[in-house]
């Protein structure tokens, strides 16, 4: 076994995995069952850590309620008290190793679409459970270096038709109704998820009604919204559209749920792998 590093609240650190919004994640052992976890540690510093609290309590009750292989599953919340008041909140989660789609090594377009049908099956089993996620962006996406995925941080996922009293989510792949607060659903996560295709796509990012700003803190011109392939030639039209249609501004005109999206990536998938096929019985007729 590692060297365990210290002991916090029944829990052995190994070692630092990465850092959040005012929390830090270990590879720890979980000491009453002996389990390697994933740990998130939040310590209580300023007034505003109350958020991050009520984030890290979310993100343990909606995950306790999603039993699928490419969601993180949440084992244990543990509430550190000082003086009745929680000071400390450990979050011992499903340990998986693998990395964020943004720091991963470069992927195949194949690779790329059977990524985000996993993570696409993911949230849809959310959806059936009633919840939203809310967050879904690349560093929100762990890779394994056996191409499995996991789904992670539901520390802002809510009910379906919730509508938020302040805005919540990633200004580069934010969706309108959670910038003007209106009511949130599958369609919401559907544009977050077409906003992460079309940065792995493009390497870039969606303009969203979250203005960029300038080196002096002044919002920039709105930038036009260039499809996938208008930016990358070599992407197929039928995948560029799909992407397209899922960052719709308007929620009614996105794919009207997470299966109509999955079965768009099944074809696509289906494409790429007949045009491999052709491709090396061609090479082998001609050999």
């Amino acid at each position: 076994m590692a060297k365990v590093a210290l002991d916090i609240g029944g829990f052995s650190i190994i070692k630092r995995i990465g850092i959040g919004a005012r929390s830090t994640i270990y590879m720890a052992i979980d000491e009453q069952n002996k389990t390697e976890v994933a740990l998130k540690r939040v310590v209580f510093e300023r007034p505003e850590d109350s958020r991050i609290f009520e984030q890290v309590e979310t993100e343990y009750k909606v995950a306790r309620r999603i039993n699928h292989p490419y969601v993180r599953k949440c084992h244990k919340l543990k509430k550190i008290r000082s003086m009745f008041v929680v000071k400390e909140m450990l979050l011992s989660m499903e340990f998986f190793d693998g990395k964020s789609l943004e720091d991963s090594p470069a992927l195949s377009l194949l690779d790329v679409l059977l990524v985000f049908r996993m993570v696409a099956s993911g949230l849809q089993a959310m959806h059936q459970q009633g919840f939203v996620h809310c967050d879904m962006k690349p560093n929100n996406i762990l890779i394994s270096d056996a191409g499995s995925i996991k789904i992670i941080d539901l520390g802002q996922s809510c009910k379906i038709g919730t509508v938020k009293p302040r805005i919540q989510g990633t200004p580069d792949y934010i969706a309108p109704e959670q910038v003007r607060r209106k009511a949130l659903g599958p369609r919401t996560d559907i544009f977050n998820l077409g906003a992460t295709m079309y940065w792995a796509l493009t390497g870039k990012h969606v303009p969203t009604l979250i203005s960029k700003k300038d080196s002096f803190g002044l919002p920039l011109p709105p930038q036009p919204r260039l499809a996938p392939h208008e930016i990358r030639k070599q992407l197929p039209i039928g995948l560029s559209k799909l992407v397209m249609d899922c960052i719709e501004d308007e929620p009614a005109k996105r794919p009207p749920d997470m299966m109509t999206v999955i079965s768009r990536l099944d074809m696509l998938v289906h494409s790429i792998l007949g045009g491999q096929i052709k491709t090396d019985k061609d090479a082998s007729s001609n050999s």
